[in-house]
């Protein structure tokens, strides 16, 4: 049997009681991780719904809602508030005339609707340069003429609607009393102008619509035109009332009646 000497006997325990060390810090640095991780769970940020309102605060419209809107185009009778930062002896509140146009200091007449007001403050900016050194305008519209839309076409009330805000093609064509059974209802046109000098044709499904396809229920603006047409059905009912039933003396009900002279 051999026997150990006191310095083996110590560097054994010694290198023991390291690696219980060892195992013990390695433990500890598992247990720090892990940890660690619950931590950052527990500290990340909860996202909200975008339509969720914060406590006293009125919800807001969805990101992708407020995309879809367009921008406000100026009408005739419409009134604006043209105001210069630096040179507020030229603000100016002046109404759009009936040809689109409105009168201003220095540069006179300027094409008013059928424009954002972005798209005006730009034309203004430039028109003023020759004048003003680096020019600070806004334009707001101060008062909206009467918006309006017009119906017409198979719908029992065709004609002008006031639009007292947002108004779709479904709540257009309800204000005009509905369809006619006449009607064809997936090729309904809307004619916008938007201050073009082609007018813009959009063809609408409103079957589609009716189903919850929301890319065929439009919103409208002001001064266009929805026109439902007839259908094919109708055309041909139209034909046999004009041709057949008012010149041919058959009853196409009840069989053949007699000639009335």
């Amino acid at each position: 049997m051999s026997v150990q000497s006191p310095t083996s006997t110590s560097t054994n325990a010694l290198q023991a009681v390291v690696g219980t060390i060892d195992n013990v810090g390695a433990s500890w640095t598992l247990l720090l991780v892990w940890f660690a991780m619950l931590l950052q769970g527990c500290s990340a940020p909860v996202q909200q719904a975008d339509t969720m309102a914060q406590p006293g605060m009125a919800p807001q419209p969805s990101p992708s809602i407020t995309r879809a809107l367009p921008p406000y185009i100026i009408h005739p009778g419409d009134t604006l508030d043209i105001k210069f930062f630096y040179n507020r002896d030229l603000d100016e509140q002046v109404m759009v005339r009936p040809d689109g146009r409105i009168s201003l200091q220095l540069i006179h007449d300027v094409m008013a609707a059928g424009l954002s007001t972005d798209e005006l403050v730009k034309i203004l900016s430039t028109k003023y340069e020759p004048y003003l050194k680096e020019p600070e305008i806004s334009v707001i519209v101060k008062k909206f003429d009467a918006q309006k839309v017009y119906v017409d076409g198979e719908v029992y009330k065709p004609g002008m609607i006031k639009m007292g805000g947002y108004m779709d093609i479904m709540q257009a064509i309800a204000s005009a009393g509905g369809m006619k059974e006449s009607a064809l209802e997936d090729e309904i046109l809307v004619i916008r102008h938007n201050g073009l000098a082609k007018p813009m044709v959009i063809k609408v499904d409103l079957a589609k619509a009716k189903e919850m396809d929301t890319s065929q229920n439009i919103r409208l603006q002001a001064y266009d035109i929805v026109y439902v047409p007839k259908s094919a059905i109708a055309h041909v009912n139209t034909w046999v009332d004009l041709y057949i039933r008012k010149n041919i003396p058959v009853n196409l009900d009840f069989g053949i009646s007699k000639a009335i002279y």
